[in-house]
């Protein structure tokens, strides 16, 4: 709810997910669930996460339509 449902959060205070690198994502909710990186709520929602949980998670939305790379 927090980052919306296709990753374009509307609530300045909630990142984009939207468009961003896949294994940032990753990254990140691995950090989260081992507590590397806090936020008692990502927190809280990472914790049971499976590592395939992770996967689909970060591609599902790396390949929404959001952030964009200009060259």
């Amino acid at each position: 709810a927090c980052h919306g449902p296709d990753g374009n959060s509307t609530i300045a205070d909630f990142p984009k997910l939207a468009g961003q690198n896949e294994d940032y994502l990753s990254h990140s909710l691995k950090a989260y669930k081992t507590k590397a990186r806090t936020n008692v709520i990502m927190n809280g929602q990472a914790a049971n996460l499976t590592d395939q949980d992770i996967a689909n998670l970060a591609a599902f939305y790396a390949g929404q339509k959001g952030l964009s790379i200009k060259r």
